[in-house]
């Protein structure tokens, strides 16, 4: 299935009844826009006794990542349509994660506690997590996955933001690598957003990168705990609850498919 939300784009394939888990080079075949179908992430569905699926995440390098809220966000709303359910639970590397339809089109998802421990996102050393040790003074967050989060004045026009992203993505302080965001403060309740995805480039939507960045700017007392992400593809909803954060905002499921056996056994085609 080819889903997205807010233009951040996933290749989902449903392992519930069958099928082999794609390896790191399939992965990256499928991911290319060009030879293959093109995504952010791809996600795969099993069964699971404690929980209603079971949600295993790819980088389009091929990488794994523990957490990818928007794709979870499609993935449940594929499931409660198909069990005419209101609510149900998910199990990822980062947990149990509870889903509900929140009516008008808009499937909410909870992305579980942020990681706020140097050994758990993990870092490379014990910092200050609300200000790193690196120019522009970022905020280090876990969602599953590792965040990077920047303040600006103006992130719609932050220069050369694919090189910045690159760049930080790398950064020796991220055993793992990092997911990279430069958020700017809107309004006590908004941020508008730009992100670069560890093993994926720049996207128009991320939903684990938005709840760190909404969680880094209530931390520094910039924001409150339930905001709007404002985000190249469009508006995610933020809310950083007791019992974790709570992501919400719209999906699509674009279509359906099938990948040939011919084209899986051709191996790479790119020269």
């Amino acid at each position: 299935m080819k889903m997205h939300g807010l233009g951040n784009d996933f290749v989902v394939i449903d392992l519930r009844h069958g099928g082999a888990m794609p390896d790191a080079d399939l992965v990256r075949r499928i991911a290319d826009r060009q030879f293959g179908i093109g995504f952010d992430q791809l996600a795969t569905i099993h069964a699971d006794d404690g929980a209603d699926a079971k949600l295993t995440f790819f980088n389009a390098d091929g990488s794994t990542s523990a957490a990818c809220g928007n794709a979870t966000r499609c993935i449940a709303r594929y499931l409660l349509d198909e069990s005419g359910s209101a609510a149900l639970v998910l199990r990822t590397e980062h947990g149990l994660l509870a889903a509900e339809d929140a009516g008008g089109g808009i499937t909410r998802v909870n992305m579980g506690q942020p990681v706020l421990d140097w050994q758990s996102i993990p870092l490379a050393r014990d910092v200050d997590l609300l200000h790193l040790p690196i120019d522009g003074d970022p905020v280090a967050t876990g969602m599953g996955n590792p965040h990077m989060t920047f303040f600006v004045d103006d992130a719609a026009n932050f220069p050369d933001f694919e090189g910045f992203g690159a760049r930080h993505e790398l950064h020796p302080l991220y055993p793992q690598r990092t997911n990279v965001e430069v958020a700017q403060v809107v309004a006590p309740d908004t941020l508008r957003l730009r992100i670069w995805e560890r093993g994926v480039g720049v996207t128009l939507a991320s939903g684990s990168c938005s709840c760190a960045a909404a969680v880094a700017a209530a931390r520094r007392g910039l924001t409150g705990r339930r905001v709007r992400v404002l985000v190249a593809g469009g508006e995610l909803e933020i809310d950083w609850r007791e019992d974790g954060v709570w992501l919400a905002g719209p999906t699509a499921h674009v279509a359906d498919g099938v990948l040939r056996a011919d084209w899986i056994a051709s191996g790479s085609e790119r020269p």
